[in-house]
């Protein structure tokens, strides 16, 4: 018989485990089993490059928000985004440098410098190789949703007031203070150095970007609004910072791959840095999948992108870029250029480099004002007011998780954020779980001869024969039973005024049980056996009774049925021989 089941399952897909090849494989050579001719290649190109006019302002934007050379942007997107295209599991992500992780790179710039910076992504890169090899990527997605929301939101104000000083073309005396409180302090104290160019060029260009997504939609704002800030500020000789005066333009060639520099103790304590890294890393590039998903109705493979995803970190971080996870909005960008598969990814970071080796020295113009601009639209989308505002709304738990994690992300730190909300948020999914199980005594509601308005009848809750005998006492425990719910249950079967010969406890509504609970059912059984009265447990599930059976529920303390009628027939089979 199990042996039929098993050939069973084999054979049908649904229950079959995936093999390595199955999840492993990267999309785009599933892309070119399917075939791949021209009209694809075609409607590739125009996509990769739809991308890459998006990416090249964004990439170098993103860098220098960073704390790092605008340089460092565009070598993320060309190297980390080929590999991403090139190995992942989904037919249409984009990699590349992402806003969220502007707040810890610039974190760890300040405290690293770039030497550790270039190795905390190289360790993010084997930790989210190993995670997506161990098959851990499913766990990720456990991120409650408030969570999520308060970090994004959280994260959008934390890079709006890093770009205020850009925005506004302030002076500060040292460096720009990183907690957000002596952020604005040290920009409240630099107003009198307010430069009227710089803001009226970020005005222009936050202008240009909003007009052209409403009249053109498809057109690529951020170049478009970048290309006319730069041409007024080049003709008009206005005094603001560019890419040249500020960072003497960008090279134009990739520079030669090496290895980060290493030591054992550097590595430990670029540890903290690396796991954040790499959690939300993981958490972005999957949630851009799903997001791809939901718009082609493709599915990804989550453990095949997250191994792609950390070798995209180890070769951008080889090369001198930072972090590289999926972009969501150049994702969806790609999706709507028409994109066929993830070749236009691959050609997205190809027209990327092209860009670089041709254009390098026109980047030189680009003002400063400009790209924290862009940065100022990239942030308003980021902050996901209508979610946090639903969330608000919808329970006093949402509330809390989204408030706090928000509230901890901009005052105090990303990862204590992300932690704190997702430990805020298991506490109130436990409490909420703890509160659904229920423990009620089985009693009789109904006679067969009793009719409602309607004429018709309800079918008792159980085998009649419970009515009339006062030797039996019956309960029904309904709903995942784990440790929130253990004191709960105990209580009530403690609770239980009489002395029966028999208990029968209905376990058909259970469909899972923990330790904690099956140890609770223990005391309750050996309690039992105390008073001379026999135990009878009825429709537990395989899952369940395999817990029970662990952890000493177990003949002849207790009997098991599957049926609450088997479960009456043999007590009052045992009665009868007692007799």
């Amino acid at each position: 018989m199990k042996a039929e089941v098993r050939d069973a399952n084999f054979r049908n897909p649904s229950f079959r485990n995936p093999s390595f090849t199955e999840l492993y494989t990267p999309k785009l050579v599933t892309v070119l089993r399917e075939g791949y001719g021209l009209d694809k290649l075609k409607a590739d190109v125009l996509a990769g490059l739809t991308v890459a006019i998006v990416a090249l302002p964004l990439s170098m934007a993103i860098a220098i928000a960073s704390g790092v050379t605008p340089d460092r942007g565009l070598y993320t997107s060309i190297v980390g985004g080929f590999v991403i295209s090139a190995l992942g599991g989904s037919r249409f992500q984009i990699g590349g440098p992402a806003g969220a992780f502007i707040v810890l790179v610039a974190a760890a710039v300040r405290q690293h410098g770039l030497d550790g910076l270039l190795l905390a992504t190289f360790m993010s890169g084997l930790i989210l190789l190993a995670v997506g090899v161990l098959r851990l990527g499913t766990f990720i997605k456990y991120i409650p949703y408030p969570v999520t929301v308060g970090f994004t939101s959280g994260i959008a104000i934390i890079i709006f007031s890093s770009q205020i000083k850009d925005l506004l073309g302030l002076t500060l005396q040292g460096a720009e203070p990183g907690p957000i409180i002596a952020k604005f302090q040290a920009l409240g104290a630099a107003l009198p150095t307010f430069n009227l160019s710089a803001a009226a060029v970020a005005l222009l260009t936050i202008g240009v970007v909003v007009g052209v997504r409403r009249l053109r939609p498809h057109w690529p704002a951020f170049l478009i609004g970048t290309v006319v800030a730069a041409l007024l500020v080049w003709l008009m000789g206005l005094p603001v910072e560019t890419l040249g005066t500020r960072f003497g333009g960008i090279p134009r060639s990739l520079p030669a791959p090496a290895l980060p520099a290493f030591s054992l103790g550097k590595a430990i304590d670029l540890l903290p840095t690396a796991l954040a890294f790499a959690l939300l890393g993981g958490i972005e590039s999957l949630l851009s999948a799903v997001v791809a998903d939901s718009m082609t109705g493709r599915r990804h493979r989550s453990n095949a992108e997250l191994v792609a995803q950390g070798l995209a970190n180890i070769a951008s971080s080889l090369f001198g870029g930072i972090c590289v996870t999926g972009a969501i909005a150049r994702t969806a960008t790609n999706i709507r250029a028409g994109s066929r598969g993830p070749v236009s990814g691959i050609l997205h970071s190809a027209f990327v480099l092209a860009f670089m080796l041709i254009a390098a020295p026109l980047a030189s113009y680009i003002p400063l004002a400009a790209l924290a601009a862009i940065l100022a639209v990239v942030c308003w989308n980021m902050a996901e007011r209508h979610q946090f505002a639903t969330l608000v709304r919808a329970s006093a738990g949402d509330a809390a998780v989204v408030t706090v994690t928000f509230l901890v992300v901009v005052f105090r730190d990303l990862t204590e954020g992300i932690l704190t909300g997702f430990t805020l948020g298991s506490l109130l999914f436990l409490h909420r779980m703890s509160q659904a199980v229920e423990v009620e005594p089985l009693r009789p509601i109904a006679e067969p001869d009793m009719a409602d308005a309607n004429g018709t009848t309800e079918p008792p809750p159980y085998d009649l024969i419970l009515a009339s005998n006062p030797d039996i006492v019956a309960y029904r425990i309904s709903g995942a039973f784990f440790f929130g719910a253990a004191a709960t249950v105990a209580a009530a079967l403690d609770s239980i005024g009489e002395h029966p010969k028999a208990y029968l406890i209905d376990f058909s509504a259970v469909p899972v049980i923990d330790s904690t609970a099956a140890a609770t059912i223990h005391g309750v059984v050996r309690k039992a056996a105390r008073g001379k009265a026999s135990v009878q447990i009825v429709g537990a599930r395989p899952a369940v009774l395999k817990v029970l059976l662990a952890h000493g529920v177990r003949p002849p303390l207790v009997h098991y049925k599957a049926h609450l009628a088997e479960a009456v027939k043999a007590v009052e089979g045992d009665r009868s021989a007692g007799s």
